[in-house]
């Protein structure tokens, strides 16, 4: 009965204040969509690489390097550290070693040929993640170096169904066989590593025997540990593990175990300690979700304590019939609970609707099904905003005298005014904010992608050496660099996005003997710093009129620096690369970015030798029949691969696609924020106007124009945006100034941003009150007074 009873009461309340009310609707619905919105996104976060059923007990090996001038995380150990940490260590039940995911051309029966994501895995990867086997057995699907083992995808493509899979075989990068041993399920979408085939470590340690050194790195390693051994006792037994295998005892690396569902959240590293990642913006979007449906709140508040005289004869009526003040706030709360519900019905609806939308922002696949944890995050919501909604309207509604209120001798205290008014600057406070925020993200990113990065990324493919290219290299860049539209090619070992080869082997004349310090290693061709536009400061590129050159290395500015070497002095100079090579320095090269912003540019040296990526130039407006000349001369030297290529300024945007997709969601949340606080600011300019209709129409009668009126009422509301802007600008500069700190390279927070975000917030008041203050202004006056 009560529920009825408060269902009808909320109801007639609608309808009599249907402004208000709907602006309450609006804004709670809002608020509510945001923080569904957010909360779906967080929980998919927080998924990530939690499905697998040893979770707890299954940890990524890493190292932490020490160097000169820093110590540094990395995930990259020794190709021999899994096997050998199995054998020594009790406390570790299973391990395996992976590759790296790249694509690789799969071919079955010379008919059907796909390019697919793939690696190769030690013998026990299967039991150490639980991917799910739809055929074979995880102790021995992958215990032939012959083998493969492919996903349901994969082996729908090339027979059909999975039965049909186990047994056949498989040509890779069409130089060996592998026979299909087992089928994986495909790989869930909150797995941070997706593939659709993978193959047996052994396979890769026959073909690269560089991986058996202790002192080499690139694979990863993974453990499961033994029941009831524990994480940071093992890390104490294995930390030493590497040094007591190096030789010469002259190894930098400390190994430490990290809890792999943790690394996608937990993975940024400074200085050998943890210091966030992706977990910051889950925190950040969870503040924001916060703040939003407070902001929300804050107008329930608002206009439920403004209308007070409206509904104060109510009160008056029911408390001198005998209700007590217990009985109006259970009241006003239920009411305030029922419209809560009924907003986050039609949030729910909205979410259904706009889902798709946000599933491409954020590139997810989030669904919204009526789980345990959907009910009980509805039903918390819920009760969290309607009890703040409305708490602090039941209290004051509720404490009026009903003498008073029935002889209309109620008032607003001036206590109560400021208390409407302060919670008007919280809720732009927070707006401003998140402005500020949005503004900064986006010229943070822009500045990323716009930047000079010391060579020119536009019109320059990458793709790989394939087939018989490295057999036929010079053959191949020969007929590529005549075809038309081709300006010039090159081959490298680098693909300048990221760290891809580095040492520490170099010795220099002026080396101090406890010096460690760290260069990007990169193999390239005559014609790579043409091809890429990069400038030479000192001395010179390779050049075939000088000889072979095989003798030469050219150095970035960041590597004869850290040499104690100005360009002009280093040039000359002799480098001895792995106690092995004597390599004269003939050139330096102007610092170029070859992997995020986020780092400063590390000290980086070219020498000519073997390359696997082809990089090509292309001129303005041949781009189309210049790569189709280019995809005809791939296939003649590589029958039977499939061409694929990559534009270096697509792939450079990709590594800021993080901060881009973080920025427009930001945009879209900031924009809600403003929407849900302009129509706050609409409710109260709306209730102010016409509680103050007669005084406009005295006002009218004795000679004031209707700009008169507009500034008068816009006057309050614009004194309270300017107290929020004062108090958001050190608070958005804080916050902003720490999220820049992420980058070596970034944006100065110049005082046009706080400037501009002060206009805009104004302007949006000005724009929202000032459609309620020029209705008001134009009543005529006679309507006005007529009851006078």
């Amino acid at each position: 009965m009560k529920l009825k009873y408060y269902l009808r009461i909320t109801l007639r309340n609608f309808l009599r204040h249907r402004v208000s009310s709907i602006v309450n609707l609006i804004g709670l619905t809002t608020g509510l969509s945001c923080a569904f919105f957010i909360y779906l996104w967080v929980q998919d976060e927080m998924s990530v690489n939690k499905f697998h059923e040893k979770d707890d007990r299954l940890f990524r090996v890493m190292e932490f390097q020490t160097y000169s001038n820093e110590m540094f995380a990395t995930n990259s150990t020794p190709g021999i550290l899994a096997e050998n940490l199995k054998l020594d260590f009790p406390d570790i039940k299973y391990a395996a070693t992976t590759t790296w995911i790249g694509k690789n051309l799969l071919t079955y029966n010379n008919d059907k040929y796909f390019k697919e994501e793939g690696f190769h895995v030690g013998e026990d990867y299967f039991n150490i993640f639980s991917y799910q086997l739809l055929a074979g057995n995880p102790d021995d699907v992958l215990k032939d170096k012959s083998s493969i083992c492919i996903s349901r995808k994969l082996a729908e493509k090339f027979f059909g169904d999975v039965e049909s899979a186990v047994g056949k075989t498989l040509r890779y990068e069409n130089d060996r066989d592998f026979m299909v041993t087992g089928v994986f399920e495909n790989i869930p979408r909150n797995s941070t590593y997706r593939f659709d085939f993978v193959l047996p470590f052994e396979d890769y340690k026959d073909e690269n025997d560089w991986v058996t050194s202790w002192g080499n790195n690139g694979p990863h390693t993974y453990v499961i540990l033994e029941e009831g051994a524990e994480q940071q006792a093992v890390t104490e037994k294995i930390s030493g593990y590497v040094k007591s295998k190096n030789e010469d005892g002259d190894s930098n690396v400390d190994l430490f175990l990290k809890k792999y569902s943790e690394q996608y959240l937990y993975g940024k590293y400074t200085n050998g300690v943890q210091d966030g990642g992706r977990i910051e913006y889950v925190r950040l979007f969870s503040i924001i979700a916060v703040f939003i449906l407070v902001i929300a709140c804050i107008n329930f508040m608002n206009l439920s304590t403004a209308r007070a005289s409206k509904r104060a004869h109510e009160v008056g009526v029911r408390k001198a019939i005998g209700a007590d003040r217990q009985t109006l706030i259970k009241q006003f709360i239920g009411e305030s609970l029922m419209i809560t519900f009924f907003s986050m019905v039609l949030a729910y609806v909205l979410v259904l609707l706009l889902l798709p939308q946000f599933n491409f922002i954020t590139d997810k696949e989030i669904s919204l099904q009526l789980t345990p944890q959907i009910i009980t995050f509805s039903i918390v919501t819920v009760i969290f905003t309607g009890l703040m909604a409305g708490s602090y309207p039941a209290l004051y509604l509720t404490h009026f005298n009903p003498v008073k209120v029935l002889k209309g001798e109620i008032k607003s205290s001036a206590g109560e005014l400021w208390a409407r008014k302060g919670l008007v600057i919280f809720q732009f406070t927070i707006t401003i904010v998140l402005i500020v925020g949005v503004i900064v993200i986006h010229k943070q990113t822009s500045f990323a992608l716009t930047k000079n990065l010391g060579y020119d990324r536009d019109n320059v493919v990458f793709f790989s050496q394939e087939g018989t290219i490295q057999d036929k290299r010079d053959a191949f860049f020969t007929e590529l660099r005549k075809i038309p539209g081709v300006a010039s090619a090159a081959g490298t070992s680098h693909t300048l996005l990221h760290q891809m080869n580095n040492t520490s082997g170099l010795d220099w004349r002026t080396k101090q003997p406890e010096e460690r310090i760290l260069f990007e290693n990169i193999r390239v061709d005559h014609e790579f710093q043409k091809t890429m536009g990069m400038e030479v400061i000192a001395g010179r590129w390779f050049d075939k009129q000088f000889g072979a050159d095989s003798t030469k290395i050219v150095m970035n500015e960041a590597a004869v620096k850290v040499m104690g070497f100005t360009p002009e002095e280093a040039n000359g100079e002799t480098i001895k690369l792995w106690e092995e090579y004597d390599l004269q320095i003939v050139g330096v090269l102007k610092d170029f970015h070859y992997q995020s912003i986020h780092r400063e540019v590390d000290p980086a040296f070219f020498w000519l030798g073997n390359t696997w990526n082809v990089a090509v130039r292309l001129e303005n407006g041949k781009e189309v029949v210049a790569m189709s000349e280019v995809q005809q001369l791939y296939e003649t030297f590589c029958p039977g691969f499939i061409f694929e290529y990559e534009f270096l300024d697509k792939s450079y945007q990709e590594l800021y696609e993080s901060e881009t997709r973080i920025g427009t969601l930001s945009s879209y949340f900031a924009g809600f924020a403003i929407l849900i606080s302009c129509l706050g600011l609409f409710g109260l300019a709306t209730f102010t106007a016409e509680r103050r209709l007669k005084e406009i129409g005295i006002r009218k009668v004795l000679g004031a124009s209707v700009s008169n009126i507009v500034m008068m009422l816009s006057k309050d509301f614009t004194r309270l945006v300017g107290i929020s802007i004062i108090i958001a600008i050190p608070i958005s500069y804080y916050f902003m100034d720490k999220w820049l700190e992420g980058f070596a390279y970034k944006i100065d927070l110049s005082v046009w941003i706080f400037l501009g975000t002060a206009i805009i917030s104004l302007m949006i008041a000005w724009v929202t009150v000032s459609s309620q203050a020029l209705r008001a202004a134009n009543v005529n006056p006679s309507k006005c007074l007529k009851d006078e």
